[in-house]
């Protein structure tokens, strides 16, 4: 039995010993496999199979209308399948206890709105919004719009304001959920408006325009992509839209501004995330490959149809975004004096 050292191997080698020379070719042989795969596997062109993007909201909402039309875009992008998983309740909580307890391998994104920073500012989560989320990029950033059931008595702000104010706590408002950006945006405009009325907090923003067209609630604050078409036919009125400019898919509605109400302004972003732990070289690659999209004439002409404006942004310009809203938001917070049980 031979037992090799460095020295002994060569020396076996330098006299021609035949099993020698078999070992050190086979192990030059594995050596260079080893290599090979993994060269082939740093080489490897990300991503390589099915991405999965989790919402954590219910369909038909703001967050899922954008998160198709992303996920349609990078599929064709890719060339790999983009899929979505709805993973609504706990006011975003559940979806996005889903995220950070899956794989960090660029495989599983989320896709939110502002809400992420609002829901830890009202009750306790199971994770830090800034610390345990590895930002990716934004996507696109909306206006609001405040519609009504067409029963109310009201056909400008002006007037819907005058009717809160004669109907304290009467008039019904529906939220994307607690903590939500809805639920945020109504909340400030009671408290600029120097009205009162009764939350009802939905898992989304579908269920929530559901019931307000079947008149169960009076009033809600949603993106242009999800009232529009709700609006052009007839089943909500729209009373004023966030923003310097008029909705060109809605030109007759006023802006806050125009209707009295200037100091009015909150917008709502949306954008994606990966589990913290996530390479960075992944991190990089889908951010860039997010800016390609964003950059799309395509895609910029969809998102100016819904009312939204790309938001372009690296994974740092997206985490400071996030530190800010936070600051801003939790002195609304407040000010408006906001539970989660109201």
């Amino acid at each position: 039995m031979y037992r090799l050292s460095i020295a002994g191997v060569f020396g076996l080698y330098a006299e021609g010993g035949p099993l020698i020379e078999r070992v050190l070719r086979l192990l030059a042989a594995g050596m260079l496999a080893v290599f090979a795969t993994g060269h082939a596997a740093a080489q490897q062109a990300y991503p390589a199979r099915q991405v999965r993007v989790i919402v954590p909201f219910p369909p038909g909402g703001s967050n899922d209308v954008v998160a198709r039309l992303v996920s349609q875009k990078l599929t064709e992008i890719w060339g790999q399948q983009v899929l979505i998983d709805n993973r609504p309740g706990g006011n975003t909580i559940i979806g996005s206890e889903a995220l950070i307890k899956s794989p960090p391998d660029g495989y599983t994104l989320m896709l939110t709105s502002s809400a992420h920073v609002i829901t830890p500012l009202l009750i306790p989560t199971p994770y830090d919004a800034l610390k345990d989320f590895g930002p990716v990029a934004t996507l696109a950033i909306s206006e609001n719009i405040l519609v009504i059931h067409p029963s109310l008595p009201a056909y400008n702000l002006r007037q819907f304001i005058a009717l809160a104010k004669a109907r304290p706590g009467q008039i019904n408002y529906a939220s994307s959920g607690a903590g939500s950006p809805s639920h945020l945006a109504t909340a400030s405009f009671e408290l600029l408006a120097g009205i009162r009325m009764q939350h009802v907090p939905y898992k989304g923003g579908g269920p929530a325009i559901i019931d307000l067209i079947g008149g169960h609630v009076q009033l809600h604050f949603n993106t242009p992509i999800t009232l529009a078409p709700h609006i052009k036919t007839g089943k909500l009125r729209a009373l004023a839209i966030t923003g310097g400019s008029r909705f060109p898919a809605l030109p007759q509605l006023p802006t806050f501004s125009e209707a009295g109400l200037p100091a009015f302004d909150l917008k709502t972003w949306f954008g994606v995330f990966v589990p913290v732990a996530t390479p960075r070289e992944v991190i990089d690659k889908l951010s860039a490959d997010i800016a390609k999209m964003l950059a799309l004439p395509d895609f910029r002409q969809t998102l100016d149809g819904l009312g939204m404006a790309p938001l372009v942004s690296t994974p740092d310009k997206f985490a400071a975004l996030m530190k800010s809203d936070t600051t801003i938001l939790a002195k609304v917070i407040k000010a408006g004096n906001i539970k989660l049980e109201q």
